[in-house]
């Protein structure tokens, strides 16, 4: 069985994205994968990089005394669901919080010792799905804004941590007015996708 962890990031329990986690664990788990959910809002993640952490950032050994079971789930998962919610066109705080926290020097990349080009970690890691619900039109996102979400994720996170990792977006545009038929078909779309 494949190791999947799944990471949700919406505050509200009644919110499409989490209404789209759980339709998304029930399609891989009939496909066989072994899910462990990682709810930030639930288990109150705390965004904010410690004192300690970002001291213990250059040195020999990352400081990771708060965050043993977050990083242990990341560095296990041979594929990453992120469900969330786009705001001003990024993160969530609290989901960038996990990335700044949780994809850590020695666990995600190590740092080269002439602080060149950082090298990867996350070699168990080998697809990352991402569902995103957004307000705004689909071109906002893509024409005037050039997709800095997917940018972000593709190039900056799973370019300088993982090897040969493949990535899957599906975005859920002019989500705040979406009726139960466009959901459903979004629904159709991750279990075609996925």
């Amino acid at each position: 069985m494949k190791k999947c962890l799944v990471v949700v990031s919406h505050p509200l329990k009644e919110s499409l994205c989490h209404y789209l986690t759980g339709k998304t664990i029930e399609h891989l788990e009939s496909k066989g994968y072994q899910i462990t959910l990682l709810d930030l809002y639930d288990k109150q993640f705390s965004p904010v990089l410690t004192t300690q952490e970002r001291q213990s950032y250059y040195a020999s050994t990352f400081d990771s005394s708060l965050l043993e079971q977050e990083i242990h789930q990341l560095k296990e998962a041979e594929s990453l669901v992120l469900v969330f919610p786009t705001w001003w066109f990024g993160f969530p705080a609290i989901l960038k919080g996990w990335f700044d926290r949780v994809w850590a020097p020695g666990h995600a990349y190590n740092h080269a010792s002439d602080l060149g080009a950082i090298t990867p970690c996350l070699d168990n890691l080998k697809d990352v799905k991402v569902i995103t619900t957004l307000g705004s039109a689909w071109w906002v996102d893509k024409l005037i804004l050039w997709q800095p979400v997917k940018r972000i994720l593709k190039i900056a996170l799973l370019g300088a941590c993982t090897k040969d990792c493949r990535f899957k977006m599906l975005s859920f545009y002019k989500s705040e007015n979406a009726s139960p038929a466009r959901v459903e078909a979004f629904v159709r779309k991750i279990k075609e996708q996925f």
